[in-house]
């Protein structure tokens, strides 16, 4: 069977991990020739941070990658497995779904009030609005993935 994939998420973790190392380098290289140092690296790092995370998250999630206790599940004949793993996903997109919905309305208040960043006095919807998209990307993967376990596709690989 062909794995799961998510090539989005890994091409915006990709971008986050690369832009982290270039800013880190120029940072330390600036500070060593003229003991300063950028003000914009702390900020973008932490956003780049969060962003690598979600998207990390996402992928792990698509390719059925995240720690979880599967003894009851394998040990439970096929009705009530399957039982069990919607109860997993509905309670996985419960959680995703709060985390898009108040991500979403976080981020429209930052735009509405227009909420400046404290370090470079940037939008701060900027920043956030990366959240509930993320948050819903990664629903979307574990509506997939649980469709993928219902299915048989993904047993025994925890």
């Amino acid at each position: 069977m062909k794995r799961p994939d998510a090539r989005l998420e890994r091409v915006l973790a990709t971008l986050a991990i690369l832009i982290i190392g270039l800013i880190s380098l120029a940072n330390v290289v600036v500070r060593y020739v003229t003991d300063a140092s950028f003000a914009f690296t702390e900020e973008f790092s932490v956003f780049l941070l969060v962003l690598m995370t979600f998207a990390g998250a996402s992928v792990a999630l698509r390719r059925h990658r995240h720690i979880r206790i599967a003894v009851l599940e394998r040990a439970l004949p096929p009705g009530p497995r399957r039982v069990l793993i919607v109860f997993q996903g509905l309670c996985g997109g419960i959680v995703l779904g709060l985390v898009t919905w108040f991500g979403a309305q976080a981020a429209w208040q930052e735009y509405r009030w227009e909420t400046l960043s404290p370090g470079l006095g940037l939008p701060q919807w900027w920043y956030l609005v990366w959240l509930p998209l993320l948050a819903g990307l990664m629903l979307w993967r574990q509506c997939q993935q649980t469709l993928d376990r219902l299915r048989g596709g993904l047993d025994d690989e925890s």
